[in-house]
């Protein structure tokens, strides 16, 4: 049911009232190789809007003290673009949304100087000297220069439901809503980061593509992805799977929910959803957080009506980022955003079959997308 693409759920969300109080993130994460030695790199890419009813000839921070003091809330597009790894860093440019194009309607598009982000295209550049990184703590990015220029191809999708349906978007019903068009991506063409040049390749991609709206962020908030599985029973590379995790606490009309995430397991062609809010499914969620000296670990365990799946997950805290982002009312409360890209683990995948388990997979998993943080 699940892996159902509707682009309509990739369209520009911000009107009516999120127009001045809400964002809009199309998120893009992919692993490029060194033109020169072949190694991995992996990247993010990310064209995020927030507040446009509110926009000024020139971007609004809300980070500045001054527009702190007063109450002035951010307003701008910003292109957010990085990598993980040895040398990662974030890189920010933000553009007024008096001069930035959005398509409101599916398919988007939106366009502001070079960056443009579409469906099937993300091109564009940023460059921070690390004299402009110090000068403006707002901005709240690293120093380096990225550029690039990609197709998209988006293969999966993960669909939760009537949760992110035009009914409930329409009500405002949740604080954030999450959509998944490719859970399962292939980009290709050509990254450039700080001179090196990187290739971008379907097959050795592992991409992901997904978009986030709302008015607030969601705390804890976690993530975790990957189509780069292998089969420990077989030992071969799952070719048409990929699973997705998300969520943390959602707020519904303000009430705070239970810890709850969002699931699925996408196995060759058959699909393990666990969706709480697919009533019938009796969705259980267990999950936890570990920070270690050198490592952070995540642990899931998710259970349906007939099926059950365990997912370990690790990342070198060497090769994360503490990600920045501002809520639309101007407050920063993720300040410990652990984000990656190249985390490793296993998952476990169960089908109930009358009182016991009979395991159908375990899945070693590279190249995962992986986030948690908490409010301070």
């Amino acid at each position: 049911m699940f892996n159902q693409h509707d682009i309509n759920r990739d369209a520009f969300m911000l009107h009516g009232p999120l127009a001045r109080l809400g964002y809009d993130w199309w998120w893009h994460s992919f692993t490029a190789q060194d033109e020169k030695t072949g190694e991995d790199k992996p990247f993010f890419i990310e064209f995020f809007i927030c507040n446009p009813r509110l926009a000024e000839d020139e971007p609004v921070f809300g980070q500045l003290p001054a527009n702190q003091k007063s109450g002035k809330r951010p307003s701008y597009l910003m292109v957010k673009v990085g990598c993980w790894g040895e040398n990662h860093i974030q890189l920010h440019r933000f553009f007024s949304l008096k001069n930035t194009r959005i398509h409101g309607k599916a398919p988007y598009e939106v366009e502001a100087e070079d960056c443009y982000a579409s469906e099937t295209e993300l091109r564009g550049s940023v460059s921070i000297s690390s004299e402009e990184a110090a000068a403006h703590p707002e901005w709240m990015c690293d120093s380096g220069s990225i550029s690039w220029d990609l197709k998209v191809n988006k293969k999966i999708a993960f669909n939760v439901g009537y949760g992110a349906s035009k009914l409930f978007r329409d009500a405002e019903a949740f604080a954030m809503y999450w959509h998944a068009e490719g859970m399962k991506t292939e980009f290709s063409g050509t990254i450039i980061c700080n001179g090196r040049k990187y290739i971008v390749t379907p097959k050795h991609c592992y991409g992901y593509a997904d978009k986030n709206w709302g008015r607030d962020f969601t705390s804890p908030w976690v993530w975790l992805s990957s189509n780069c599985l292998v089969s420990k029973s077989t030992g071969k590379k799952l070719e048409n799977s990929v699973f997705d995790i998300g969520g943390g606490r959602p707020k519904i009309y303000f009430v705070p929910l239970d810890r709850r995430l969002l699931g699925v397991f996408y196995y060759e062609g058959k699909e393990y959803d666990f969706n709480f809010s697919m009533l019938h499914l009796k969705v259980k969620t267990e999950f936890s957080f570990e920070e270690r000296d050198d490592l952070v670990v995540w642990h899931v365990r998710q259970e349906n009506t007939h099926a059950v799946m365990e997912t370990e997950v690790q990342c070198r805290k060497c090769d994360m980022l503490l990600v920045n982002y501002e809520a639309p009312d101007g407050s920063k409360h993720h300040n410990r955003l652990w984000n990656g890209g190249n985390g490793w683990g296993t998952i476990k995948l169960y089908e109930k079959e009358n009182d016991h388990l009979r395991l159908i997979d375990e899945i070693e998993a590279a190249h995962i997308g992986c986030e948690y943080g908490e409010y301070d």
